[in-house]
């Protein structure tokens, strides 16, 4: 089922505001840790650390709400109009949930949760407060992704892409108010603003919030428009339907354990394992992660186009089609990974270099390249299997087929980038931050191959979210 040009061009159109969509939060917190980077590498740190464990337990709901667009992609592709809208509805019962009974739950033990891993003061300080925020503002969080995913699957993800490009502008301006404050940057001739309070790392928190609620309030007003419901009846849904619900959760706890679980494990290994070796060694880390997000959110956004259209053309009974459009993803994710691998491996100290600022003490700017040049070394080395892997994931869900991924993901993570980065921790300390860093690409190489083999090997064709036949293999 080799990709034809016209399945190349039918994800390219899907993707490319999907793309820009899956940017969104990532490039936020890529644009939090550029602007506090100003303050200093401890500050660097305190995000990176905030923004990765807030991040775990909206993760799990992500992956639950990620089954929104094969649910809402499927009945795209079979016709089914009259039912779209409840899946929608669902959604967001499910986001205002998540967020009372998980996200805010959650936030409570932050704090408690950074003092047992034994961080300094002024660390636990900053990067507790930041990701108070975040959960605290993760109702427009997750309700953002759960209509985002409503409108991945109607096949319109433009909707989404401009409330993105919106929300992120939003954030840049609100972290300029709310990191510098009165101060401004007087380092760049940039004013302050009067009665703005200079909250730096918390700003940026702040920022993020009121970013992404501009990016929830723009699909939300489309979703409740006059418009939509005559087409497909939104507004008459809007009371909770629990068959629908109960759709979601049943395919979607496996996605979600997928998600967060490798959340889970990668906070463990930013902060616990490869963070071990000090503040320096953290802050190269985080630095390199922020470029590693980049890099992989595009992959991610063609991985969401081919869970829409492998659901959509699945609906239609176009399993060839269906496969097509997923090596098409595939193709598209490792050109782009392997530029990035390309990038990593030529500019590494340049790369580094963004998030030391000028003013940091001359031996521990000198420490933090050093260190980041070996890591973007590893980081190009897993760019094209991630870029396997995180499409093949995407195909999978589109089918319905979420549960030997989710599985998966769980047994390789927890043995081979946490067991495996504590191995290297304690066998080769000599080897510092980049041990554990090895372990994670080992992970990803794993994964990729599997996740390849179990889409080539057809499972996801005898998987039924539908009533009625299947079309022919």
């Amino acid at each position: 089922m080799l990709p034809q040009r016209a399945d190349i061009r039918e994800v390219w159109t899907q993707a490319w505001p999907t793309v820009i969509t899956m940017l969104s939060y990532t490039l936020m917190q890529f644009v939090d840790s550029l602007m506090v980077s100003v303050l200093g590498p401890l500050e660097v740190a305190a995000q990176g650390n905030g923004g990765s464990w807030s991040w775990v337990p909206i993760s799990f709901g992500f992956g639950i709400l990620s089954l929104v667009n094969t649910l809402v992609a499927q009945r795209v592709g079979a016709g089914r109009l009259d039912e779209i809208g409840r899946y929608g509805w669902a959604g967001l019962w499910l986001a205002g949930g998540y967020w009372l009974f998980i996200l805010i739950p959650f936030a409570l033990v932050i704090g408690p949760l950074f003092a047992a891993m034994g961080h300094e003061p002024r660390l636990l300080e900053m990067e507790t407060d930041y990701a108070r925020i975040l959960l605290c503002a993760g109702i427009v969080t997750v309700g953002a992704k759960a209509l985002a995913n409503f409108f991945f699957g109607l096949q319109r993800p433009k909707i989404v892409t401009v409330a993105a490009i919106a929300g992120n502008i939003t954030n840049i301006v609100a972290n300029y108010v709310f990191i510098y404050g009165q101060r401004g940057l007087p380092e760049l001739g940039l004013p302050g603003i009067p009665g703005a309070p200079e909250l730096g790392v918390m700003g940026a928190a702040v920022g993020t919030a009121i970013g992404t609620a501009v990016e929830a309030f723009i699909p939300l007003v489309v979703f409740l428009s006059r418009r939509l419901d005559a087409i497909y009846e939104i507004r008459r849904a809007w009371r909770p339907d629990f068959a629908a619900i109960r759709d979601i959760l049943r395919l979607g706890w496996a996605a979600g354990l997928h998600f967060g679980n490798e959340m889970v494990c990668w906070a463990i290994f930013m902060t616990v394992l490869a963070g071990s070796f000090g503040s320096a060694h953290m802050t190269a880390g985080w630095a390199v992660m922020r470029f590693v997000h980049m890099s992989f959110m595009p992959a991610v956004g063609l991985s969401t186009a081919a869970t829409s259209l492998v659901g959509k053309h699945i609906g239609e009974g176009d399993l060839p089609r269906a496969g097509r459009s997923a090596h098409a993803a595939v193709f598209l994710a490792v050109v782009w990974m392997t530029c990035c691998a390309i990038v990593f491996v030529i500019f590494r100290n340049e790369l580094t270099s963004v998030f030391v600022d000028d003013g940091a003490p001359a031996d521990l700017a000198s420490q933090i390249r050093r260190i980041g040049a070996e890591l973007f070394i590893c980081a190009a080395i897993f760019q094209t299997l991630d870029a396997i892997g995180i499409v093949y994931t995407g195909a999978l869900r589109g089918a319905g087929d979420t549960i030997f991924p989710g599985i998966l993901t769980v047994v390789l993570s927890w043995t081979v980038i946490v067991g495996g980065g504590h191995l290297m921790v304690r066998f080769f300390p000599q080897l510092e931050a980049t041990g554990p860093w090895i372990a994670a690409t080992a992970y990803i190489a794993i994964l990729g191959v599997v996740l390849a083999i179990r889409f080539e090997r057809g499972a996801w064709k005898r998987v039924h979210l539908l009533d009625g036949p299947r079309g022919a293999n």
